[in-house]
């Protein structure tokens, strides 16, 4: 695997956004209610950028890290949909059936849901989705049914970077705007980011005056396959050897374009910010879905080529749709200038953490109890001082479970004895202690089983004709 600089796992996981001033940490005065722009990169993987000594070029990215506030234990569910729900949710995705709890076309959330978009759209905000959606492929199910005034991308998992299409069958066609399917030409990516940064621009939209605040989601299609780029972003890196194969070098050569573009596009939302006087004013929340996969085919309608040396999560083990920390604790940071100090904040969070965390933020209360299973992690996250999650962290996915609780980190997986870790002095996993510690599996997996209780076992009824 990729030799990159082995620092201390000190960046890690869904970027999730500053919220709050921590005692006796000296900030400016924060506003009430600042623009926030939540970016999501798909399928990236810990070791694929530079500021973790990767392979990818990422100037921009690597700025914002070192600017704000690195978030070192931050977790996300093994693949798409599960995170997109637990992020816009505040839950975790196994309340709303198994159907959520791996990639789907169905609509994951319940109409009537408490999201992200929603509770900012109660209080004035404008609300924005540009990018993959991946919670329902119908129109019917998209983001404007759920609290985005506008939106704009593809509505199933993923697509083509040039024919913008899924796979064959019922959801080939899948671009969209404000759920009306259309064509168009171009690179997904750079289509994204436009209709992005002419929203933090104040045009192309049509939500009405005043429009501020704002809530942008740009869940970027990048990195995820079908893998490829404009050859700009490939002359980055002229004369790199990456592997002696030549489908693998091509392969990683797409990859590390692909990341770079990420990064350029990122770097263009910073610069309009700051060039319309709303950079001190914006909290900017950058994160993986899940952690990259190291090799995989191109199921998607184009001709872009398949994708053998792909992505690197070391020093992390496992990848993408796994439950070691590769496949859930991704790349992420969140900066805010002036309100957030430079940190490394090393505090375990989860993606379900993020809705109540910006709920506290600019005084968000649900009319009725919204059973969030996150926590408000603003303190954790400002600092100074890293502070313990309030309760465990349970993950759920196919292909089995885990619970984060104190140091232990414990594994369930179908047919499998128990697995257990001391993750606080063990990040990469190397030595199981379940044989050793038997009292600590035995709690941890009474605790799996007791919260496993809140889930249904069944797809909702009006989801079991619609294919999968």
């Amino acid at each position: 695997m990729h030799s990159i600089i082995k620092r201390s796992l000190g960046w890690a996981a869904v970027v999730v956004v500053a919220l709050s001033v921590g005692v006796g940490h000296a900030v400016a005065e924060r506003p009430a209610r600042p623009n926030i722009l939540l970016i999501v990169a798909d399928d990236l993987g810990w070791s694929d950028v530079g500021w973790h000594g990767g392979f990818g070029k990422t100037p921009n990215l690597d700025r914002l890290v070192r600017e704000g506030v690195e978030l070192d234990r931050f977790y996300v569910q093994p693949q798409c949909t599960p995170t997109r729900a637990a992020l816009l949710s505040g839950r975790q995705p196994g309340r709303f059936g198994p159907h959520a709890l791996g990639p789907s076309n169905r609509r994951a959330l319940p109409p009537g849901t408490v999201t992200l978009a929603s509770s900012l759209k109660s209080l004035g905000y404008a609300t924005y989705q540009v990018g993959k959606w991946h919670l329902g492929s119908r129109p019917e199910w998209g983001p404007n049914a759920y609290g985005f005034d506008e939106s704009y991308g593809t509505l199933t998992g993923a697509a083509d970077p040039w024919t913008h299409k899924y796979r064959a069958g019922p959801y080939e066609d899948t671009w969209h705007r404000n759920g009306q399917l259309f064509d168009e030409e171009g690179n997904a990516t750079e289509l994204i980011a436009a209709q992005a940064l002419r929203w933090i621009q104040g045009e192309g939209g049509e939500v009405s005056s005043p429009r501020q605040p704002w809530f942008l989601y740009v869940p970027f299609h990048a990195v995820h396959t079908p893998v490829d780029t404009p050859p700009d972003y490939k002359k980055l890196y002229e004369g790199v050897v990456f592997h002696d194969d030549p489908a693998k070098q091509d392969s990683r050569l797409r990859m590390a374009a692909m990341v770079s573009q990420v990064d350029a596009k990122v770097g263009a939302f910073v610069e309009a910010l700051e060039a319309s006087g709303q950079r001190d004013n914006t909290l900017v929340i950058f994160l993986s879905d899940n952690g990259g996969i190291e090799s995989l085919k191109n199921a998607y309608i184009g001709d872009v080529a398949d994708s053998p040396l792909n992505s690197e999560n070391d020093p992390l083990r496992g990848q993408k749709a796994q439950l070691y920390e590769g496949g859930i604790r991704v790349c992420g940071f969140a900066n805010w200038p002036g309100v957030l100090a430079p940190r490394v904040c090393r505090s375990p969070m989860h993606a379900v953490d993020w809705l109540p965390t910006i709920a506290g933020l600019v005084g968000y209360v649900a009319e009725q109890d919204p059973q969030w299973d996150g926590v408000d992690r603003w303190q954790a996250i400002a600092g100074p001082e890293d502070q313990p999650r309030p309760k465990p962290i349970f993950i759920r996915h196919r292909a089995g479970e885990a619970v984060l609780a104190g140091p232990w980190k414990l594994v369930l997986m179908p047919k499998q004895p128990p697995q257990l870790f001391a993750i606080d002095d063990d990040p990469y996993e190397t030595t199981d202690l379940a044989s050793e510690q038997p009292a600590v599996v035995a709690r941890l997996t009474a605790a799996i089983e007791k919260d496993g209780q809140q889930n249904p076992r069944e797809v909702p009824a009006d989801l079991i004709d619609f294919p999968k």
